[in-house]
């Protein structure tokens, strides 16, 4: 399966790694924001095509598929492109950064009827795995999830700490990846739905702090922190506070309460919550089939995301 990867930058490369572990794929296009980078990376990682114009790289010979990394606010009309041209798309999550580009996007991937999937991690990560694994078969209960989001972020820097093009934002992209897993760990939509927001950053434009609150009809909660303005240990750390243990989820990683290390190894054929997410894209192609994080089932988290934020004061 020959595939184009767009985004050059961190995430990108998250996504050259891990499909050089999969397979039968190979990426045959990288489409980057700029022409020196974007070189680099593709004789990086041996990628015969390169280019800063996404309508090339999916003209390139046999691309059956698009794997989008590039800036938040190119989502929608880079996943619209690649669906009209008739190719499978892995959007990087948020699919876009606001509910009425979440409607339509679903609505172009219905029309056409290609794959098409959003990239939510949280839901391959072996961590959340073993937890929704444990739910499904009536062993656990989901009292609430304590999340907590923080980065030290003061100015636009991307994941490698190097300066990026585009403005990131606590709501719309690293919320969404609590929201969405909140939903997808009930099996249900939240019923409250609402947020305050700290000072918005003069420069920025953005607000640096924010605070989630989310119940669903069953009665479990969930509680999100974010920041851009801790200065300490980086990430997103997930307790869940069940009816039967305690659980903390650190990215891959799962301990108990007590900090005690719960095997996840053979929760699934890989340890990289991305990997995972990639071989999902790639089996439901082969399969004709609808992706676990489809853009129909992460809309449901943009239609929340879209409340709190009319409720954010």
């Amino acid at each position: 399966m020959k595939l184009l990867v767009a985004g050059q930058g961190a995430f990108g490369v998250k996504h050259l790694e891990a499909l050089a572990n999969i397979d039968g794929v190979e990426v045959v296009s990288l489409v980057g924001g700029s022409p020196g980078t974007t070189q680099e990376v593709a004789e990086k990682f041996k990628i015969p095509h390169w280019s800063t114009d996404l309508a090339e790289g999916l003209a390139q010979p046999g691309v059956e598929a698009a794997i989008l990394t590039t800036p938040t606010q190119m989502h929608a009309a880079q996943g619209i492109q690649c669906m009209r041209a008739g190719k499978h798309v892995m959007i990087e999550i948020p699919m876009a950064d606001n509910l009425a580009d979440s409607e339509r996007l679903v609505q172009v991937q219905q029309q056409t009827g290609v794959i098409a999937m959003a990239g939510h991690t949280r839901r391959f990560n072996p961590s959340h795995q073993w937890v929704h694994n444990k739910i499904k078969a009536g062993e656990l209960n989901i009292q609430q999830m304590d999340v907590q989001t923080y980065f030290f972020r003061r100015s636009n820097m991307n994941a490698l700490g190097k300066a990026r093009s585009w403005t990131d934002h606590l709501l719309w992209h690293h919320a969404c990846h609590t929201v969405d897993l909140f939903q997808h760990q009930t099996g249900q939509t939240a019923s409250v739905a609402r947020g305050v927001q700290g000072p918005i950053h003069p420069e920025l434009n953005i607000a640096m702090d924010m605070s989630i609150q989310m119940k669903v009809p069953s009665g479990a909660i969930c509680t999100l922190s974010l920041s851009f303005n801790n200065n300490g240990p980086l990430g997103t750390f997930f307790r869940y506070i069940c009816d039967n243990g305690t659980y903390i989820a650190r990215y891959d990683d799962l301990v108990d309460g007590y900090e005690k290390p719960i095997d996840v190894s053979k929760v699934a054929v890989s340890m990289n919550g991305i990997e995972l997410q990639d071989r999902e894209f790639i089996s439901a192609i082969r399969e004709g089939r609808e992706p676990n994080a489809s853009l129909a089932q992460c809309l449901p988290a943009m239609q929340t995301l879209d409340r709190i934020e009319q409720s954010l004061v």
